[in-house]
């Protein structure tokens, strides 16, 4: 992992929460559900395992990247299935309008967390191609 990738994530992290927070202040449980900022924090660490995963199986060998990318992708799935599947195991599908305010923070972080793996990874995808291209 990066010192740049590892400083926009604490940025990421910390502007999230920032947000959750205001938004908690701002328009109570009704929006924002009581297990926000431990959905936001679990998915955001998903992210930062993805992220490692990938960058650990990369820097092995260069023709890893689209295996290691999708074998992140199918981990964040599956990890998030276990937590949607825990809530609703432990009772949350009979609290009425908690449960869409749930599901709203659950997308929200997952998107945002799988959003920002993808800019990372892309955008640090440059000096492979250089490596490709054959110099004249």
């Amino acid at each position: 992992m990066t010192r740049s990738f590892l400083t926009q994530f604490a940025a990421l992290v910390l502007a999230s929460f920032a947000v959750l927070y205001g938004l908690r202040v701002a328009l109570g449980a009704a929006v924002v559900h009581p297990l926000a900022p431990y959905v936001l924090g679990g998915l955001l660490a998903v992210t930062l395992l993805t992220y490692w995963l990938t960058a650990h199986f990369v820097t092995r060998s260069a023709d890893n990247f689209l295996g290691a990318y999708f074998g992140g992708v199918v981990l964040r799935l599956m990890l998030s299935l276990v937590i949607v599947l825990v809530y609703f195991y432990r009772g949350g599908a009979h609290e009425g309008r908690g449960t869409w305010a749930f599901l709203g923070v659950f997308f929200v972080s997952y998107f945002l967390g799988a959003g920002f793996e993808i800019w990372a990874i892309f955008s640090n995808l440059r000096p492979f191609s250089s490596k490709q291209v054959p110099e004249a």
